[in-house]
């Protein structure tokens, strides 16, 4: 909700404006990515969109050390790294120059940051390096903000806000030599830099990351991150959600980072749903405490907009074989009747009210690593067999959100396939002149430019 309003219908915002927000969720497998990892193709990134959102899960491997002993900062760390290289990369229309060079910390040098040791809130920092006394929160103070609130990311009733939602003065980096070396150059290369980190955070194995076109920082206010822990004993966070939560110029937008209660198993359909409800229960974001911001939402469904993404891990209700047969026709409109999400949602069980764009694309899970042959094609046994299905989703929820495109990329990194999706998303400005402010011109394409060749994912405008 906008500063001084208790709601922001549509109708009560003086203007709006259209921004392209790229989403996508990839279950990594616990595969930590290497200094060779293109994420260009699966980013999309050749600037047309606004605000990139992306969601991973397993970028660790989900072992009790990393569930219940230290968290493993370092594949994200690496992850951040890529993002950057993949979203600031010189485009063709790019004037060349020497500080186009990436940073030397950032590529497969000697000093890259895949055989240093770096602590993820720092790096954060670097890349949101001259951004964050942007990221003000009305001058909430934050100890005031913070009084009551738990330390855990774990239990469902404390949730966890990160440091990075702390909208106070700019903190120093850490007295690292590294980082500050690493921030210089990324402070020399500036000029260039198209798009900021605006928020990252981790969760045992899921990570989720924020970016922003530069120009479009200013205007990003109420930054607050929340975690529900839902694995293990029901609370620990080798499954769950971080959520993200944040305001574009006068909109609320919410975006939602899941890793749902795994299995097969008829029946484990309705831990997933209950995971579900869980999260949208239990979910609150810190209060605001401002005279100018007197209602943020605090609650999910409070949001204006809403994206929820990640393995949602519901399976397709047929067996291997059934689901073979109609896998080889590309039968999809029968295995999607399928599906338990669809099941569930039609019944009324979960997720009521949110839409999800149709799939023209296979079912993501489960790969044989670097492979295209799905994992149970030489497998005898059931019980090892799994049968391919669409975890990998990505959903939507309130007014002024059209779909435009609905895809899976084919990287062969890990046994899932990464699904994206890009959102044309109604804003509320103050005045039709904050657009212009930071319209690239010659940057918007097409949603046909944006499908991959051979892709069965249609246009808005053709479904």
């Amino acid at each position: 909700m906008s500063c001084g309003e208790s709601s922001t219908p549509l109708t009560n915002i003086p203007n709006t404006q259209n921004f392209r927000i790229f989403v996508a969720t990839w279950n990594v497998g616990g595969q930590h990515p290497h200094d060779g990892l293109n994420l260009n193709n699966f980013l999309l990134a050749n600037g047309s969109s606004d605000l990139y959102v992306l969601g991973f899960q397993e970028i660790v491997p989900l072992n009790a050390g990393n569930v219940l002993v230290i968290e493993d900062t370092d594949p994200a760390v690496k992850w951040l790294s890529l993002i950057y290289q993949a979203l600031n990369r010189p485009l063709e229309s790019d004037a060349a120059s020497p500080s186009d060079t990436p940073s030397p910390y950032l590529n497969s040098s000697r000093n890259s940051l895949f055989f240093q040791k770096l602590s993820l809130k720092a790096i954060s920092k670097t890349f949101m390096m001259g951004k964050r006394k942007s990221l003000k929160s009305c001058n909430c103070t934050s100890e005031l903000a913070r009084k009551g609130t738990g330390e855990s990311c774990f239990w469902p009733q404390n949730a966890y806000y990160s440091s990075e939602d702390d909208s106070g003065e700019e903190e120093d980096l850490p007295n690292n030599s590294m980082v500050m070396e690493i921030a210089s150059q990324l402070s020399c290369r500036s000029s260039h830099r198209r798009y900021s980190l605006i928020a990252s955070k981790q969760m045992v194995g899921i990570f989720v990351t924020v970016w922003a076109r530069k120009e479009l920082v200013q205007h990003i206010r109420h930054l607050r991150l929340s975690c529900i822990g839902r694995g293990v004993m029901g609370y620990l966070g080798n499954k769950g959600c971080i959520s993200v939560s944040m305001t574009l110029h006068q909109t609320s937008l919410c975006f939602i980072c899941s890793h749902l209660a795994s299995g097969e198993r008829e029946g484990d359909e309705l831990r997933r749903n209950s995971d579900v409800n869980e999260i949208l229960k239990n979910t609150r974001f810190r209060k605001i405490y401002s005279k100018r911001c007197r209602r943020t939402p605090l609650k999910i469904l409070q949001h204006d907009r809403i994206i929820w993404f990640g393995d949602l891990n519901y399976r397709i209700a047929l067996n291997y074989l059934e689901t073979k047969k109609l896998l080889e026709n590309n039968d999809w409109n029968a295995l999607l009747e399928k599906d338990q999400l669809k099941i569930e949602r039609d019944a009324g069980r979960v997720f009521e009210g949110w839409n999800e764009g149709k799939i023209y694309f296979a079912p993501t899970y489960k790969y044989s690593y670097n492979s295209d042959s799905y994992a149970g094609d030489g497998v005898q046994s059931n019980t090892k067999r799994r049968t391919p299905a669409w975890c990998d989703r990505i959903l939507w929820h309130g007014d002024g959100i059209i779909q435009l495109s609905y895809i899976r990329g084919e990287s062969r990194f890990s046994d899932h396939r990464p699904v994206c999706a890009i959102f044309k998303v109604e804003v509320g400005v103050l005045n039709d002149g904050i657009r212009k402010s930071f319209s690239v011109p010659n940057m918007r394409v097409g949603v046909e430019e944006l499908l991959p060749a051979n892709n069965n994912s249609r246009t808005a405008k053709e479904r």
